[in-house]
Protein backbone atom coordinates (compact mmCIF):
# COMPACT_ATOMS: atom_id res chain seq x y z
CA UNK A 1 0.00 0.00 0.00
CA UNK A 2 1.32 3.65 -1.11
CA UNK A 3 1.17 6.23 1.79
CA UNK A 4 -1.28 8.67 1.28
CA UNK A 5 0.07 12.66 0.82
CA UNK A 6 -2.45 15.30 0.84
CA UNK A 7 -0.92 18.72 -0.75
CA UNK A 8 -2.47 22.11 -1.75
CA UNK A 9 -1.67 23.09 -5.68
CA UNK A 10 -2.74 26.82 -7.25
CA UNK A 11 -5.48 26.95 -9.05
CA UNK A 12 -3.19 26.74 -12.56
CA UNK A 13 -1.18 23.98 -11.36
CA UNK A 14 -4.59 22.11 -10.67
CA UNK A 15 -5.94 23.02 -13.88
CA UNK A 16 -2.39 21.63 -15.77
CA UNK A 17 -2.63 18.26 -14.26
CA UNK A 18 -6.16 17.55 -14.62
CA UNK A 19 -5.91 18.01 -18.19
CA UNK A 20 -2.25 15.99 -18.59
CA UNK A 21 -4.68 13.29 -16.30
CA UNK A 22 -7.28 13.34 -19.10
CA UNK A 23 -5.00 11.33 -21.44
CA UNK A 24 -5.25 7.33 -21.39
CA UNK A 25 -2.96 5.62 -18.55
CA UNK A 26 -2.41 8.67 -16.51
CA UNK A 27 -4.21 9.82 -13.35
CA UNK A 28 -2.96 12.65 -11.23
CA UNK A 29 -0.98 10.31 -8.48
CA UNK A 30 0.97 8.69 -10.88
CA UNK A 31 1.80 11.98 -12.75
CA UNK A 32 2.81 13.67 -9.10
CA UNK A 33 4.91 10.27 -8.55
CA UNK A 34 6.61 11.07 -11.62
CA UNK A 35 7.37 14.47 -11.09
CA UNK A 36 8.42 14.11 -7.14
CA UNK A 37 10.60 11.18 -8.82
CA UNK A 38 12.48 13.26 -11.22
CA UNK A 39 12.68 16.40 -8.68
CA UNK A 40 14.00 14.32 -6.17
CA UNK A 41 16.56 12.48 -8.49
CA UNK A 42 20.05 12.69 -7.76
CA UNK A 43 20.19 12.55 -11.78
CA UNK A 44 18.63 15.62 -11.84
CA UNK A 45 21.49 17.37 -9.55
CA UNK A 46 24.01 15.75 -12.03
CA UNK A 47 22.57 17.07 -15.32
CA UNK A 48 21.93 20.43 -14.06
CA UNK A 49 26.06 20.35 -12.71
CA UNK A 50 27.03 19.22 -16.17
CA UNK A 51 25.25 22.04 -17.90
CA UNK A 52 26.76 24.60 -15.73
CA UNK A 53 29.54 23.24 -16.30
CA UNK A 54 29.82 23.27 -20.07
CA UNK A 55 28.62 26.81 -19.53
CA UNK A 56 31.45 27.70 -17.50
CA UNK A 57 33.82 25.96 -19.96
CA UNK A 58 32.80 28.12 -22.88
CA UNK A 59 32.77 31.12 -20.79
CA UNK A 60 36.47 30.14 -20.24
CA UNK A 61 37.40 29.33 -23.58
CA UNK A 62 36.09 33.15 -24.54
CA UNK A 63 37.72 34.44 -21.54
CA UNK A 64 40.87 33.16 -23.03
CA UNK A 65 40.61 34.27 -26.09
CA UNK A 66 39.94 37.87 -24.43
CA UNK A 67 42.68 37.65 -22.69
CA UNK A 68 44.69 36.73 -25.94
CA UNK A 69 43.78 39.44 -27.87
CA UNK A 70 44.28 42.13 -25.48
CA UNK A 71 47.39 40.28 -24.80
CA UNK A 72 48.24 41.25 -28.46
CA UNK A 73 46.79 44.57 -28.59
CA UNK A 74 48.49 45.84 -25.46
CA UNK A 75 52.25 44.53 -27.43
CA UNK A 76 51.38 45.67 -30.86
CA UNK A 77 50.91 49.32 -29.10
CA UNK A 78 53.73 48.79 -26.75
CA UNK A 79 55.73 47.78 -29.50
CA UNK A 80 54.50 50.86 -32.08
CA UNK A 81 55.42 53.29 -29.11
CA UNK A 82 58.33 51.89 -28.85
CA UNK A 83 59.25 52.64 -32.80
CA UNK A 84 57.79 56.15 -32.45
CA UNK A 85 60.12 57.26 -29.54
CA UNK A 86 62.94 55.91 -31.03
CA UNK A 87 62.43 57.56 -34.45
CA UNK A 88 61.03 60.71 -33.73
CA UNK A 89 63.77 63.28 -32.74
CA UNK A 90 62.66 66.42 -30.57
CA UNK A 91 61.61 69.32 -31.32
CA UNK A 92 62.94 72.73 -31.40
CA UNK A 93 61.15 74.63 -28.84
CA UNK A 94 59.89 77.77 -31.40
CA UNK A 95 58.63 74.51 -33.98
CA UNK A 96 56.73 72.86 -30.44
CA UNK A 97 53.66 74.81 -30.62
CA UNK A 98 52.81 74.17 -34.07
CA UNK A 99 53.76 70.46 -34.30
CA UNK A 100 50.83 70.52 -30.70
CA UNK A 101 48.40 72.44 -32.65
CA UNK A 102 49.20 69.91 -35.56
CA UNK A 103 48.55 66.86 -32.94
CA UNK A 104 45.76 67.90 -31.59
CA UNK A 105 43.67 68.33 -35.13
CA UNK A 106 45.23 64.63 -36.02
CA UNK A 107 43.87 63.60 -32.26
CA UNK A 108 40.33 64.88 -33.07
CA UNK A 109 40.09 63.50 -36.75
CA UNK A 110 41.97 59.90 -34.84
CA UNK A 111 38.80 60.27 -32.33
CA UNK A 112 36.14 60.90 -35.29
CA UNK A 113 37.34 58.56 -37.45
CA UNK A 114 37.54 55.76 -34.34
CA UNK A 115 33.54 56.60 -33.29
CA UNK A 116 32.44 56.36 -37.35
CA UNK A 117 34.52 52.61 -37.49
CA UNK A 118 33.14 51.48 -34.46
CA UNK A 119 29.51 52.69 -34.83
CA UNK A 120 29.57 51.17 -38.60
CA UNK A 121 31.07 47.83 -36.70
CA UNK A 122 33.98 47.73 -38.85
CA UNK A 123 36.87 46.91 -37.57
CA UNK A 124 41.12 48.05 -38.24
CA UNK A 125 41.73 44.41 -36.78
CA UNK A 126 39.27 42.79 -39.31
CA UNK A 127 40.23 44.22 -42.38
CA UNK A 128 44.16 43.90 -41.79
CA UNK A 129 42.99 40.25 -41.97
CA UNK A 130 41.07 40.20 -44.93
CA UNK A 131 44.09 41.65 -46.56
CA UNK A 132 46.71 38.84 -45.36
CA UNK A 133 44.74 36.65 -45.17
CA UNK A 134 45.67 33.63 -48.17
CA UNK A 135 43.72 33.55 -51.22
CA UNK A 136 44.11 30.32 -53.31
CA UNK A 137 46.55 31.69 -55.47
CA UNK A 138 49.16 32.02 -52.54
CA UNK A 139 48.71 27.91 -52.27
CA UNK A 140 47.87 27.22 -56.02
CA UNK A 141 50.06 27.68 -59.22
CA UNK A 142 47.27 29.08 -62.31
CA UNK A 143 47.55 25.84 -63.94
CA UNK A 144 46.36 24.33 -61.05
CA UNK A 145 43.64 26.22 -60.29
CA UNK A 146 42.59 25.79 -63.85
CA UNK A 147 42.90 22.22 -63.40
CA UNK A 148 40.80 22.30 -60.40
CA UNK A 149 38.40 24.32 -62.26
CA UNK A 150 37.58 21.73 -65.19
CA UNK A 151 36.93 19.20 -62.62
CA UNK A 152 34.63 21.11 -61.05
CA UNK A 153 33.01 21.89 -64.54
CA UNK A 154 33.16 17.82 -65.52
CA UNK A 155 31.89 17.25 -61.68
CA UNK A 156 28.98 19.09 -62.39
CA UNK A 157 25.57 17.73 -63.87
CA UNK A 158 25.36 17.40 -67.56
CA UNK A 159 28.78 18.72 -67.78
CA UNK A 160 27.59 22.32 -67.62
CA UNK A 161 29.38 25.21 -66.23
CA UNK A 162 28.04 27.92 -64.07
CA UNK A 163 27.84 30.05 -66.92
CA UNK A 164 25.66 27.46 -68.37
CA UNK A 165 28.32 26.31 -71.17
CA UNK A 166 30.19 23.40 -71.10
CA UNK A 167 34.08 23.69 -70.76
CA UNK A 168 35.81 25.84 -68.22
CA UNK A 169 34.77 28.39 -66.16
CA UNK A 170 36.16 31.53 -67.08
CA UNK A 171 35.18 35.22 -65.44
CA UNK A 172 33.21 36.96 -67.60
CA UNK A 173 33.10 40.28 -65.27
CA UNK A 174 35.86 41.97 -67.49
Amino acid sequence: MKPRLCVYLSDQVDQRLGVAARRPGASKSAITDAALAAFLSPERDDQRDAAIIRRLDHLSRQLDRLERDQTIVSESLALFIRYYLTITPPLPGVEQDAARALGKERFEFFVAQLGRRLAGGKTMIRDVLEEVAPSEGDFFTEAEIDALRSVKTAASPNGDAKNGRGGSEEATND
